[in-house]
């Protein structure tokens, strides 16, 4: 277990528009308003989408088994957002449903608004957090430099 500890910043809510990409918009305005760590919560449809239902198989680091869907799925979800070497690192998880189907998991690659997603951001501050590539997954995991007694 790792942890930091931080305080609330600045609160965005922002309107991703049909046709725009919810993981677009979401990397583009973190760069833009320079947010470093925060968490989004959103909610709205969306007209396509791609999300990682788990592994193909319980090992490390995992191969992702990838569903992908289109035609108008309501969805809420949330997402990380944490610094990495290349700007914002993302991390959204999202149930998305349509008639009697669902399907839960990690948004990647895809995710284009049907009318629209709501989107609420919540900053944290004071945080000495970034997001690297760890080794035995294969992923990239949140580490954090805070300096604390406790260690």
């Amino acid at each position: 277990m790792d942890y930091a500890e931080g305080r609330v910043g600045r609160v965005f809510t922002v309107r991703v528009d049909h046709g725009e990409d919810l993981i677009a918009v979401l990397n583009s305005f973190s760069r833009k308003k320079g947010i470093q760590c925060a968490m989004a919560q959103f909610l709205g449809a969306l007209s396509e989408g791609r999300v990682v239902t788990g592994p193909e198989r319980a090992v490390l680091p995992p191969s992702p088994h990838f569903e992908g869907f289109d035609g108008g799925w309501e969805i809420f979800g949330t997402a990380s957002i944490f610094p990495g070497n290349d700007g914002p690192v993302i991390h959204i998880h999202t149930s998305a449903g349509r008639g009697r189907d669902s399907l839960t998991g990690c948004l990647r690659e895809v995710a284009e608004a049907y009318i629209v997603v709501e989107v609420f951001i919540i900053e944290f501050v004071g945080l000495a957090a970034f997001k690297t590539p760890e080794e035995k997954t294969g992923l990239k995991l949140p580490s954090f430099r805070q300096e604390r007694s406790d260690r």
